[in-house]
């Protein structure tokens, strides 16, 4: 069979980043904050086409948080009113310090996000020291969660594949994020060069992509295109477009649907992204 083939033939992933912990109510009012709202949001971008939902909480004030117990109400609401829906949450090093950010792993998620090294982001370093990924690990495979790998940067394709042949992970997702500024770039070249690079040191894995702000539609479609999967939502982008601002993260979602039936891929359901991803079936 064809690469284009198998590329039409395999069902696309639309992963919904729900909120994040930047963006504000004054940058886009549809932002979700608390723990209802976000519930609410993610239900609405899961009956248009989102199968999995990245997780963060916030405080009231709308600041990062790691509370264990916010992630808990999230996601038994997720659970909830998504049944299915697949609940990743994030230890990204905004939301808390050291081994702060992998706390929530013991509610035992389907996924959770991974960084494997550290980048520059706008306005700081974005952090992750050896001895704090080599902890996270563990934490991951103490509670069975599937790690969904950040790329932030080339050397993190190298560091995974140091990962893998320590025999860390049997189960992993990649991510490539690209446009955040300071750290790589929205460029199709480099979207090539390291795909062929993930491609060739991890031939069976799957693998998705996220474009940051207006590159959003943009990494979209070339993910699509590529046979990879798709992740939209207010996190990454708050646009509909220039001048328009996003209603809601379902109208992201709406327009990763778009996408995909552009490209002849069909949106994968939820019982379908379980099986791709080699997760669990129960839930």
């Amino acid at each position: 069979m064809s690469e284009n083939l198998k590329t039409f033939n395999k069902p696309c992933i639309i992963c919904v980043a729900i909120t994040g912990s930047v963006g504000q109510k004054n940058n886009n009012p549809s932002i979700p904050i608390s723990i209802q709202e976000q519930i609410e949001s993610t239900q609405e971008s899961y009956e248009v086409g989102a199968s999995i939902a990245h997780c963060h909480v916030r405080n009231y004030d709308g600041s990062p948080s790691s509370d264990i117990e916010k992630f808990f109400l999230l996601s038994e609401g997720i659970k909830k009113f998504c049944p299915g829906m697949v609940i990743q949450f994030s230890t990204g090093g905004r939301s808390g310090k050291g081994e702060e950010r992998g706390k929530m792993l013991s509610i035992k998620p389907d996924m959770a996000s991974l960084s494997v090294g550290s980048t520059n982001f706008p306005d700081r370093v974005y952090e992750n020291s050896p001895k704090l990924i080599n902890w996270l690990i563990k934490e991951f495979q103490k509670n069975n969660v599937v790690p969904e790998i950040e790329i932030f940067d080339l050397s993190h394709i190298f560091q995974l594949k140091n990962i893998v042949e320590q025999n860390s992970f049997e189960n992993f997702y990649i991510q490539i994020v690209m446009g955040v500024k300071n750290s790589m770039p929205a460029n199709k070249k480099v979207f090539d060069f390291y795909l062929n690079l993930i491609k060739d040191f991890f031939p069976k894995t799957q693998w998705c992509a996220a474009g940051i702000g207006k590159n959003q539609f943009k990494i979209n479609e070339w993910s699509a295109s590529s046979g990879g999967h798709i992740r939209t939502g207010l996190e990454d982008n708050i646009r509909l477009e220039k001048d328009i601002l996003a209603p809601s993260n379902a109208s992201l979602v709406k327009k990763a649907v778009e996408i995909c039936k552009n490209n002849n891929r069909s949106v994968s359901s939820c019982n379908e992204t379980r099986k791709i991803l080699c997760l669990n079936q129960e839930y």
